[in-house]
């Protein structure tokens, strides 16, 4: 079993039931028979292990091609057991632009354990190497930044890393496995929130790390059971049912994203838009070069002295929500919405302005996607 798209669809077998089912079953047991008393047993309690996860967790490693997977409550509770494997006094690098949530865990959690973090531009590896300190553990960032799509070379970050004996970690929620493995351009870990793309569905919150090696998969596997943030059986059923449409999915919001962003292009109230695809850009020779894809993910900027909460307001088919990577279309002002944690002046900072719009493109007709961006720009 060697394509990627079989692997999608079939996971590793767990040889746990006799029924002949296609699908491993929901086991939703918290707990486990011992056939006597100093056996060796692979379940002995659900936080500690699950068939349901296991399959899940397997199957994202094979994805991923990695040592060992781990399936969390959260993509925010995967962050939390990968940062965790450090101690404090430990250093950490990470880009200027990430997730709110993750700006959250950093600053106002992993800063009281005394963990210290320095932010700089990822794409500029000048930065990273200039940024380094004697207690520097890992440089952390995201492939594809959100809201603004700034690309992150994974292979050249990890070369600098490797020089200087420090783990690269990579949020790749944006592309998914099918778009870019990041361990294979060197990484060390790999986390998705699996809310996102993995998933697909909008219907289930849940977060994956993967680990390239046995070393770091123990201290992750650690914090995943000692904590207890594991994905419940149920759950991590849906993720692996999202996961075997994962290829169909992506295919079709490459598709729609390319339109939409020709569109945008035509129409004088968009004065920015940013997507990797668009030639010209270092961004684009970047995702060009080390991924299979630019993502379903296109964020503009509205012109001065347009309204535009109106705007996103006035969309109905695209849905005015937070969140991202699944089915149906969402649009978002980053400013009010996921960004919110930033201060104002840290959101201007990291470039996002009130002017800023993110659109999760989704697998609807593109057409009528297209109408629905029109009517409601007609309305400024």
């Amino acid at each position: 079993m060697t394509g990627f798209n079989t692997k999608l669809v079939h996971g590793e077998p767990q040889n746990d039931n006799n029924t002949g089912a296609v699908n491993v079953p929901v086991y939703n047991s918290s707990t486990y028979i011992y056939p006597s008393v100093d056996a060796k047993v692979k379940y002995d309690y659900a936080r500690s292990g699950n068939p349901t996860r296991n399959y899940l967790e397997e199957q994202v490693a094979q994805l991923e091609n990695g040592y060992r997977g781990f399936a969390f409550s959260s993509g925010s509770a995967a962050i939390h057991a990968v940062l965790a494997i450090f101690k404090p006094g430990d250093h950490l690098i990470i880009g200027k632009e990430i997730y709110g949530g993750t700006f959250r865990i950093i600053n106002e959690f992993f800063k009281r354990w005394q963990i210290e973090f320095t932010a700089v531009d990822t794409q500029n590896l000048d930065e990273i190497r200039q940024a380094i300190k004697p207690n520097t553990k890992a440089v952390y960032f995201e492939s594809f930044t959100n809201p603004l799509l700034h690309v992150t070379s994974v292979a050249g970050v990890s070369k600098v890393a490797k020089a200087n004996n420090l783990l690269t970690i990579v949020d790749n929620t944006f592309l998914s496995p099918y778009l870019q493995r990041p361990l294979d351009l060197g990484a060390d870990i790999v986390i998705h929130s699996a809310t996102k793309y993995l998933s697909g569905h909008s219907d289930v919150i849940a977060g994956i790390a993967v680990a390239k090696d046995k070393d770091i998969a123990d201290k992750i596997y650690f914090n995943q059971n000692a904590i207890g943030s594991t994905l419940s059986p149920e759950d991590s059923n849906l993720v692996r049912r999202g996961i075997q449409t994962l290829s169909v999915r992506m295919d079709r919001h490459l598709s729609n994203a390319k339109k939409i962003v020709e569109f945008l292009q035509s129409r004088p109230e968009i004065i920015k838009i940013y997507y990797p695809g668009i030639a010209g850009s270092k961004d684009h020779e970047i995702a060009a070069k080390e991924a299979d894809g630019f993502g379903g993910i296109v964020s503009f900027e509205l012109a001065d002295g347009l309204d535009s909460t109106k705007f996103v307001e006035g969309t109905k088919l695209i849905q005015l929500a937070v969140s991202l990577g699944a089915v149906e279309s969402l649009i978002e002002l980053p400013y009010k919405m996921t960004h919110a944690e930033l201060s104002p002046e840290e959101q201007l900072k990291a470039g996002i302005t009130h002017q800023l719009v993110r659109l999760s493109v989704g697998i609807e007709d593109v057409n009528d996607l297209i109408d629905d961006l029109a009517q409601s720009l007609d309305r400024l």
